[in-house]
């Protein structure tokens, strides 16, 4: 008579880096198995590498604000234009696997009717869905940006709105920057989607990438110049 095995005691498969803590990995009253972390490594992984990749794109560039290292604002639209938006990018624990927290609720959109914000969102969170898995805020403000006009097509020019030209979740005048940085040369469009395409797929960037490729995209955008 076979005897048969014990399914409740078999481990779950781990990532090669969870193996060697065995025991102290042990869930409570999980029957002996271990918890499977894969994921949610994968995620923080992918969101460090992304965040690079932002501040080495959008440095010296005054529409963007980084609130912290897992949430970001973009101003779609030049200082003192009455179309101009205001989006807020909020990563989650497990993003890029599900969406980002997408939102214009900041003072700044505050004379943009609600009907326009929340058609704004939809179309926004239509190419979430698209790039869902990927990593994906760069491509969600260049989208905004190349559909601004259409998203504030019903949007009446409010002289209002001039007055909100500064990047702001609750208050009109923001505090003016304690240093100014040293403005370093500006990477082109395509030297930018080159960089934000690296994060993609997952967090396959090899590991050990650092400034030295931003630096090398910003000696080549400056040859292609002359």
């Amino acid at each position: 008579m076979k005897r048969r095995r014990n399914k409740e005691a078999e481990p779950t498969e781990l990532c090669s880096g969870d193996r060697e803590k065995g025991e102290s990995e042990r869930s409570r009253g999980g029957g002996g198995r271990l918890l499977p972390r894969c994921r949610a490594m994968t995620a923080n992984e992918d969101q460090e590498m992304e965040l690079e990749a932002l501040r080495s794109i959008y440095e010296g560039d005054e529409c963007f604000r980084e609130l912290s290292p897992i949430s970001f604002q973009y101003r779609i639209g030049e200082s003192g234009d009455p179309k101009a938006f205001l989006i807020e990018i909020s990563w989650p624990e497990t993003y890029p696997q599900t969406a980002p927290v997408i939102s214009m609720d900041a003072f700044f959109n505050n004379a943009i009717s609600s009907t326009v914000k929340q058609g704004i969102l939809d179309k926004l969170m239509e190419e979430v869905e698209v790039n869902l898995g990927t990593s994906m805020t760069y491509t969600i403000f260049e989208y905004a940006k190349d559909n601004k006009e259409l998203f504030m097509e019903n949007q009446p020019v409010n002289t209002v709105t001039v007055l909100n030209n500064c990047i702001s979740t609750g208050h009109s005048d923001a505090a003016p920057p304690t240093k100014k940085k040293e403005k370093k040369e500006q990477l082109s469009k395509t030297q930018k989607r080159k960089l934000a395409d690296k994060t993609d797929h997952k967090g396959e960037l090899p590991r050990g990438w650092n400034w030295v490729d931003v630096i090398k995209l910003s000696k080549t955008g400056s040859k292609d110049d002359e």
